[in-house]
């Protein structure tokens, strides 16, 4: 039997909380199956458990300690999933400063859990964001 929106919803909330702590197992536990990451406009994604653990490893060793800062725009909830807009401040290497970068993350719907996220920004971002998965993004389609 599938979880409740309401039940999807509040899974949805605490991933987002979650992926500010270091808590990876909690994270995790937020998703279900073979989870699938979209990057738009990029047109690229990845799936699978196991590369959602890498991506999340990397998101939490090496991204976290970049981010200077973020604030939520919106945020929206539906039958499909939880819907958060944010500007986000990153600093890269390289860069003499941090750049600020405005993200539209989809988290979507499982059955129980979450399915995965359809996020939109720049490519900048993303290559941060996804660090030694990039090479093995797929197309989208």
């Amino acid at each position: 039997m599938a979880a409740s929106v309401a039940k999807l919803v509040s899974i949805g909330v605490a991933h987002a909380e979650i992926e500010g702590t270091q808590d990876l197992e909690a994270l995790l536990a937020t998703m279900e199956g073979e989870p699938v990451y979209e990057f738009h406009p990029l047109g690229k994604r990845f799936r699978g458990m196991a590369n959602t653990r890498r991506y999340y490893e990397h998101f939490i060793a090496y991204v976290q300690p970049r981010i200077r800062g973020s604030e939520m725009i919106s945020e929206c909830i539906g039958p499909a999933g939880v819907v958060q807009e944010y500007n986000v401040t990153a600093r890269h290497d390289g860069d003499a400063q941090p750049t600020v970068h405005r993200i539209m993350a989809i988290l979507t719907f499982g059955e129980n859990a979450l399915s995965g996220e359809r996020m939109y920004s720049d490519e900048k971002l993303f290559r941060l964001l996804v660090g030694p998965l990039w090479d093995e993004l797929e197309p989208i389609g």
